[in-house]
């Protein structure tokens, strides 16, 4: 990528019945986040239009109709639809859902094309965008399909990050999911993540066990020491530093959290109730593992709020920042890998 040229972020809209339009709007209007980057946002100038004008937003939208009509310096809208778009704020709605999966669709395919350099997604409705042809649970799974790599969810801050064995997995299939071979490929993609996007040289990584106190000898479970145990030690003889299993409920509140680089929980709730305790509001969701970088904020479409202007933008700037940040370590990770003797990296921005 050219010095001078900022990075292009694509970004969809998720639901158009939640708050996605009004973090957005709430994040672009402050015209200094043109210093870091050139948006993109997937979906039409009617629709963006009509949350301005709802939101008595200064903004200024850009409306383009095919990707390679960006302009830098302005908050650029693709026009994936034309028709106008019926809002009802704080409404779970099968219609709005097909919109959400337009833009997300028609975001990746830039993606993949290389038309934008990363992409933050805003909260979708997970209910409302099924259908014959969009069968996913989420974004995560979606992506995972179509980008290269392993996918993982990441939820990150400057100062936490946990990753994830199982995501979005009813509790009851979580220990027969968990295996010798998905636990190796979980903390390999943690551990490189943690390399090449987070510049972290000697990644060191916890992992919180299956069953309560780490199945306690097998007392609560054996999943714990017939799995888990085998499977951390092979790992570390191979020259991670990998510590566990620990007994995932007093890790974070003794602070033991904060002795390690990354945590890996088992499964979803066990890692993202104590992550968004600890950070909700400036946590960022990443997709770690993939070959393209896609960020999210860490909450959802908050329908109970939506349309009353009172949503909070923080979290989304931060996946604004965090995209930005990981996109750039990596293409200097990539510069670094083929020429290992060139000097120290350039000076990063300072974000807002």
């Amino acid at each position: 990528m050219e010095k001078d040229k900022k990075i292009i972020l694509g970004i969809s809209t998720g639901d158009l019945n939640g708050i996605g339009s009004e973090i957005i709007i709430k994040t672009f209007e402050d015209v200094r986040m043109l210093e870091f980057c050139t948006p993109v946002i997937f979906a039409s100038i009617k629709t963006m239009s009509f949350f301005k004008k709802h939101f008595d937003s200064a903004i200024n939208f850009h409306g383009i109709n095919a990707i390679n009509q960006v302009v830098q310096g302005k908050v650029n809208v693709l026009n994936v639809w034309k028709e106008a778009v019926q809002i009802n704020f704080g409404e779970d709605s099968v219609d709005i859902g097909v919109y959400s999966v337009k833009s997300l669709e028609a975001a990746t395919s830039a993606l993949m094309a290389n038309a934008i350099d990363a992409l933050v997604t805003a909260p979708i409705h997970k209910h409302n965008i099924q259908s014959d042809t969009f069968k996913f649970p989420g974004h995560t799974n979606y992506l995972a399909e179509k980008l290269g790599g392993k996918s993982l969810m990441f939820m990150v801050t400057p100062t936490l990050k946990v990753g994830l064995l199982t995501d979005h997995v009813p509790v009851k299939d979580v220990p027969q999911q968990i295996t010798n071979e998905l636990i190796h490929e979980k903390i390999n993609t943690v551990y490189q993540s943690l390399i090449q996007d987070f510049r972290i040289s000697k990644p060191k990584i916890a992992v919180l066990g299956i069953n309560p106190h780490a199945g306690d000898n097998g007392v609560i479970g054996e999943e714990d020491d017939n799995v888990l145990r085998p499977a951390l030690i092979e790992i570390k003889e191979k020259g991670k530093m990998v510590y566990g299993p620990y007994s995932a409920d007093s890790f974070f509140g003794s602070k033991n959290y904060k002795n390690f680089d990354a945590i890996i929980a088992s499964y979803h709730d066990q890692g993202l109730i104590p992550f968004k305790t600890i950070a909700f509001g400036h946590g960022v969701n990443y997709t770690a593992g993939l070959n393209k970088v896609r960020t999210s904020p860490d909450h959802g479409t908050a329908f109970e709020i939506a349309g009353k202007g009172e949503a909070d933008h923080g979290s989304f700037k931060e996946a604004v920042f965090m995209a930005i940040q990981i996109f750039q370590n990596r293409e200097e990770h990539k510069e670094y890998s083929q020429n290992p003797l060139r000097k120290a990296p350039r000076k990063q921005h300072k974000m807002l």
